[in-house]
């Protein structure tokens, strides 16, 4: 019986690991960075144990500093959750030679699937070795981990090599291997998984099937279970796949196989040797704790003959810090709040006043629903998201929610290429028009006290904040009956609520300040000052760092005076664990180049200023 369990991971995975564990009477141990040693997961485990340094590579990935943290700590068993080395054979068999108790598949089955090449040969699959222009496009895809980490699509030959190259780097940030691989791309298929749940005793159980098609750089957005719209003979096709491809590696624990489905057929793609992110659905469908079926299967528990019976339908949305209308750029910042309403499943790694961090995954919670129908359950996420209070960086919530309620994706006729067709028209600007108003009435509550009456009119008050990228200005007044705003009733105001009565419609307004930062509803507004600062400005063509990272890499031979073509590549930032390019915005020369690969940046940060050719 295992009595104390190690997660040698971080964040959601680690705090949802922990949660099982104390419901099955399981002390728990932490590891964490230096970057995250107040994180939530370093604060909710019996013991944590720190691993010095915030890069992956000099912590979460290093197997050997886990295993000693786990023999510190008097741990019996070690969880390797998702991501990091949850898929790494060598870490499996360290864990093992120290005489604990590992909570995943054997080694050989790890280094059998983890390894998406040896996967798909298993399975009678060759990818490509040289690449010509009828193979276009093709996906170059890191052979271990996951997460959309090491993957680029490539739509013409002259992009291979640089997209190999970032690939590769990306994946050995990532997950400490940096081998990639090329397949064809099939263009706007579904992305259909099976989950299973094997024992040591010869039963695997196939637990239905996921879609998680809505997807931004190959990371997964929103997955439902059961996927929806696929025919009996095709669910009975992937799930006996599945089933074979855990008897090949004579697979124990869970485990996802993942397809792309397109015209009717399914293409397998790999298996993951591990939890996914999206285990919340199948378990929400089937009535499980899959974590506790993993525990129960290392002690080794034999399961049932047959699973439990699915009821209803799941939908999980992943919330990550990051803008989806500027390229899906990472945030960092301070998270004043995170509240759901009740009903939904909220997974996190965060509380309230926790610091968002560059070195980490921007994924901020996972908010499930379960409902008896696909139809219900996917309003009753979409609710739940709309009226959460999200006060912190930019999170792609709103992107969500539009998802949620798109008629491609309400009639189930969504595939990979969703965000390639409607984001733009997803990310459109829609704010409250009454939210500024809002925030002025509630900053300007009880002012009108100070002071004594007079029988004079006040002179209009005047507030300016910036909300979706555009300037607002309203103007309220005080008079003997409160305030008072051209065109809107105030039927009350203080400092958290504020009542708005406009053409007989009544709403409520909760309002919620932090320095400059307000939030009305689900809008977040800034208070600008009254006088903008002149020195803010920036030279034409300047480009400004989109988010804080590591410069990787500057294109070669770029030097002042060089000259750029529009769209050309300039430098590689990294940031929470992907690269993002940064390009020449014009035709030009480059006048500046402010950088240098190993230097750290914060949003804002002139990298480098290019010039247009008159």
């Amino acid at each position: 019986m295992i009595s104390t369990l190690l997660v040698a991971n971080r964040g959601e995975i680690a705090c949802r690991v922990f949660r099982t564990c104390r419901e099955l009477g399981i002390r728990t141990v932490a590891v964490h960075s230096d970057a995250d040693a107040h994180a939530l997961h370093a604060r909710v485990a019996d013991t944590a144990v720190r691993l010095p340094g915030a890069a992956p590579a000099d912590t979460y990935l290093r197997g050997d500093l886990i295993v000693k943290a786990a023999a510190a700590s008097g741990a019996d068993a070690v969880h390797p959750g998702y991501g990091f080395l949850s898929e790494n054979a060598g870490f499996a068999r360290a864990v093992l030679d120290a005489g604990l108790v590992w909570i995943g598949p054997p080694p050989e089955a790890i280094e059998a699937m983890a390894s998406k090449t040896r996967a798909k040969q298993l399975m009678g699959i060759e990818p490509l070795t040289e690449v010509t222009e009828a193979d276009l496009p093709v996906l170059v895809k890191a052979a271990a981990g996951g997460g959309g980490r090491g993957m680029r699509v490539v739509r013409h030959l002259a992009d291979l090599d640089a997209e190999l190259a970032a690939a590769r780097a990306e994946a050995a940030s990532a997950f400490g291997d940096g081998e990639v691989f090329v397949e064809p791309y099939v263009e706007n298929g579904r992305h259909v998984e099976v989950q299973i749940l094997a024992d040591a005793h010869g039963t695997v159980w196939p637990l239905g099937t996921r879609d998680c098609s809505l997807q931004r750089r190959h990371q997964k957005v929103v997955e439902e279970a059961p996927a929806p719209g696929l025919s009996e003979e095709l669910q009975e096709e992937v799930s006996a796949l599945a089933v074979r491809a855990a008897r090949a590696v004579d697979y124990v624990g869970a485990g996802t196989v993942e397809f792309l489905v397109a015209d009717g057929r399914a293409h397998f793609l790999e298996m993951n040797t591990r939890l996914q992110v999206e285990h919340p659905v199948t378990e929400a469908v089937f009535g499980l704790d899959l974590v506790a079926g993993q525990i129960r299967i290392a002690e080794g528990h034999a399961l049932d003959t047959t699973p439990p019976r699915a009821r209803g339908h799941a939908v999980e949305a992943r919330l990550y810090a990051e803008d989806p209308s500027r390229d899906w750029s990472p945030q960092t910042g301070r998270l004043h709040r995170l509240s759901v309403p009740e009903g939904v499943r909220l997974d996190t790694g965060y509380s309230d006043g926790d610091d968002i961090g560059v070195h980490y995954d921007p994924m901020i919670a996972k908010v499930v629903a379960h409902a008896p129908t696909r139809t219900e359950a996917v309003r009753k996420l979409a609710s739940a998201l709309e009226r959460a209070a999200i006060h912190g960086p930019v999170t792609n919530r709103d992107l969500l929610v539009r998802s949620l309620r798109h008629p491609e994706f309400t009639a189930a006729r969504m595939d990979t290429g969703f965000y390639d067709r409607h984001l733009p028209h997803l990310t459109e600007p829609s704010p409250d028009p009454h939210a500024p108003l809002a925030a002025a009435l509630a900053d300007a509550h009880g002012r009108s006290r100070f002071g004594g009456w007079r029988n004079v009119p006040s002179q209009p008050q005047t507030k300016r904040y910036a909300m979706a990228g555009q300037e607002h200005e309203v103007h309220y007044r005080h008079t003997r009956t409160g305030l008072e705003a051209d065109g809107v009733r105030v039927v009350h105001a203080d400092a958290r609520l504020v009542v708005l009565e406009a053409d007989g419609v009544r709403r409520n307004f909760e309002v919620a300040r932090y320095g400059d930062q307000v939030y009305v509803n689900s809008t977040a507004l800034t208070i600008l000052p009254r006088f903008p600062d002149p020195t803010t400005q920036h030279a034409p063509g300047s480009l400004l760092a989109p988010m804080p990272g590591t410069v990787v890499r500057v294109a070669d031979g770029l030097t002042a005076g060089t000259p750029v073509q529009a769209g050309d590549p300039l430098l590689w930032l990294e940031a929470m664990k992907m690269q993002h390019k940064i390009t020449a915005p014009v035709t030009g020369t480059l006048s500046e180049l402010c950088v240098v690969p190993g230097q750290q940046v914060e949003p804002g940060a002139l990298l480098a200023v290019v010039t247009e050719t008159s």
